[in-house]
């Protein structure tokens, strides 16, 4: 089986196949080694592994993850790859193609009914245009995941990364950060792929906590992070003072700022991930 990392390979299958990059997709496939190597050491693939690979492209990825894994669920949402799929792949029995838009499938259930009890590793080069929903997708609805190995946009590998008081720390941040350790494994530069996109790229990798930050309240959290963060400039009282349903004065909002030793003027870009949940239970305490 020709290894696809090999741009020769690549090319050759994507003659044989007539196939065309579709934009709407994102798709920029990884034409480099070394890259793969480090995704693969990176997610730490053991041969007791269930993987679960978001967007497989032509394989190039998922050969090297079958080399590894107990079985790998590569779920692509192209019609036009599944047949490349089903010849780059044909030398591996421990693999599934999913034919679906992973926003879609139920991977609970794919886990619960497939993967043994066990948690999943979650390993993808990800189209950068629906990053964001696609993690937030798979925590949110809380897949029992051990960690998840991604390339990214290397600007938003630093803004999951990113400590209070810097400029790259945001929602984003904070939710990711809640729901499991940032790590940047390596920066991959754009001629690694082909085509060539035109941002840098980074694979990090998301361990999850095992004992998340405790919060009453997650939603009222998360409203809150995202009205702090909606006007950076301006303080926290007044981004809190637009979140719907608190229904508190500026002044009763200074006062629960303070009661958990904030400043009444401090700014939400300045507050550790403990410190908004702490801010949630405060104002869930006093709404009640």
């Amino acid at each position: 089986m020709a290894e696809l990392g090999n741009p020769k390979n690549t090319i050759e299958v994507l003659q044989k196949y007539q196939f065309h990059f579709a934009k709407k997709f994102g798709q920029n496939f990884l034409i480099d080694t070394h890259v793969l190597d480090k995704i693969v050491r990176a997610a730490e693939i053991t041969p007791e592994d269930y993987v679960l690979e978001i967007g497989p492209g032509i394989g190039t990825l998922t050969q090297y993850l079958c080399e590894s894994a107990k079985h790998v669920f590569a779920v692509e949402i192209d019609d036009n790859l599944i047949p490349i799929l089903q010849d780059t792949l044909s030398a591996y029995d421990n693999v599934t193609v999913i034919h679906n838009d992973v926003l879609k499938l139920d991977i609970n259930k794919l886990v619960e009914e497939k993967c043994e009890g066990k948690r999943i590793k979650v390993v993808a080069n990800l189209p950068y245009y629906i990053t964001t929903p696609i993690l937030m997708g798979l925590f949110e609805s809380h897949v029992p995941m051990e960690s998840v190995t991604v390339m990214v946009q290397k600007e938003v590998a630093q803004r999951m990364q990113a400590l209070p008081g810097g400029k790259d720390y945001g929602a984003l941040s904070l939710a990711v950060q809640f729901y499991a350790e940032p790590y940047i494994v390596a920066n991959v530069p754009p001629n690694c792929f082909m085509p060539r996109p035109n941002v840098g790229s980074a694979v990090i990798r998301l361990t999850s906590h095992k004992k998340p930050v405790a919060v009453k309240n997650e939603k009222l959290m998360f409203d809150i992070i995202r009205a702090s963060f909606n006007q950076r400039r301006k303080t926290l009282v007044n981004g809190l003072y637009n979140v719907g349903g608190l229904n508190k004065s500026k002044e009763e909002l200074a006062a629960v700022l303070e009661s958990i030793g904030l400043a009444a003027n401090v700014r939400g870009e300045t507050l550790t991930l403990e410190q908004f949940a702490a801010l949630s239970d405060a104002l869930s305490k006093s709404a009640n």
